[in-house]
């Protein structure tokens, strides 16, 4: 699979998520085999002003390549001159978000907002695909809602516009998460454009990532949510497409140990106060299902050193 001038190792793709899809994390997803880490999203207006919070966001491992990063904004003008700005940090994809449902976002006109203004998509991408020379992509969504489903259309501009692929999360904005992902939408969007189109929702196993390439037809498949403790599932894709079979969940003492390493790399990335504290909810999300994870999950929060989770995970993974 290719975008633009960008060749993927494989179609499975880490979708950028806010406070998941840090460095740490993504190293994680590279070395169980994704095909493209997509960053979390950044604000076009915070680099503007330089915002210093922004700056660990751009932080990128040479390990990591390809990735994906991406912006959010609503002014034509702010993003493309934030690409270009940025074009030399070592991204190989500049994304923007056309899909975040959250309220802060929407209430500016941002994210999946922006697939009311089809004339506003089509500036966007023209601007920004003309501003660099990296390869532009979209994430969109199925529409705004139920009264507004135009993936195909908005699609169609981004194609228009110069975009080199765009992903569709198959829900609307008013869904959220909620409820099933309409890979219908996927599908025609697919046969609307001839750029790669990459599929979003509902993916969390081989099986399910060949029945959506199956019913869609999609180039690429994005995997949000299936990820959240859980790296090892581009592992299970690349060995579900090689051989039929699903491997089975990682040993305990895998687990523990990925989880270990998940925290000395985050305390790295981040120091030890928030490095730990941005583990709690990763743990969470590795030990879910687990015997017992529901009062592992309110011992964790109580965790306040790398020593203190080692203890932990000690004594309840083995």
């Amino acid at each position: 699979m290719k975008i633009g001038n960008v060749k993927l190792a494989n179609p499975y793709i880490l979708a950028p998520m806010a406070g998941v899809t840090d460095r740490p994390f993504r190293l994680l997803c590279k070395e169980q085999g994704a095909g493209l880490l997509c960053m979390e999203m950044i604000s076009a207006k915070a680099l503007q002003y330089k915002n210093r919070n922004t700056k660990a966001l751009l932080s990128i491992d040479p390990r990591e390549y390809p990735v994906s990063l991406q912006l959010f904004g609503s002014d034509p003008k702010i993003i493309s001159e934030q690409a270009k700005a940025i074009e030399e940090l070592p991204f190989q994809i500049l994304d923007i978000n056309m899909g975040c449902p959250v309220p802060k976002v929407v209430k500016n006109g941002e994210g999946s907002a922006l697939m009311k203004n089809p004339k506003l998509v089509y500036e966007i991408v023209y601007q920004t695909a003309r501003a660099i020379e990296k390869p532009v992509t979209v994430k969109i969504r199925k529409g705004f809602d139920e009264t507004c489903v135009n993936a195909v259309e908005i699609a169609r501009v981004i194609e228009e516009a110069g975009g080199a692929a765009v992903a569709v999360h198959g829900r609307t904005r008013e869904q959220y998460y909620s409820g099933r992902a309409d890979w219908e939408i996927i599908r025609k969007v697919k046969e609307a454009v001839s750029i790669p189109v990459i599929g979003n929702g509902d993916v969390t196993s081989g099986e399910k990532a060949l029945k959506m390439k199956e019913e869609t037809g999609c180039d690429g498949i994005m995997i949000g949510r299936g990820a959240q403790g859980n790296p090892w599932i581009f592992r299970d894709l690349l060995e579900y497409e090689r051989t039929g079979q699903m491997p089975g969940r990682p040993s305990a003492k895998e687990l523990k140990e990925t989880m270990l390493r998940h925290a000395r790399l985050q305390i790295e990335f981040k120091g030890g106060y928030l490095g730990i504290r941005e583990m709690r909810k990763h743990v969470a999300w590795y030990t879910k299902g687990l015997p017992g994870s529901a009062k592992l999950r309110d011992e964790i929060n109580q965790v306040e050193s790398y020593e203190e989770l080692e203890a932990l995970l000690d004594e309840k993974i083995t």
